[in-house]
């Protein structure tokens, strides 16, 4: 059996965490400029956005890279 810890940041990290903490540190305003997408410009809430980013993995992609990059500063805050 192989208990080697996960190589992946994200692991056992949900989308609905990452975007939470992004909301929070950003806000949907700063989201939308950083990640041009219209789920956090054109009336945006936290279940469109995720109902959003789970069908489109391009998009997911975004907010993951985004959060990896955010991570440092989140955790500084805590």
């Amino acid at each position: 059996m192989d208990h080697s810890i996960s190589k992946n940041p994200l692991h056992g990290i949900t989308l609905q965490k990452m975007l939470e903490d992004l909301i929070q540190f950003y806000g949907f305003d700063t989201l939308g400029e950083l990640i041009k997408i219209n789920c956090f410009i054109d009336n945006p809430s936290l279940k469109s956005s995720l109902t959003f980013l789970r069908k489109t993995p391009w998009a997911r992609a975004k907010v993951e890279q985004l959060y990896l990059k955010t991570l440092p500063k989140i955790s500084g805050r805590l």
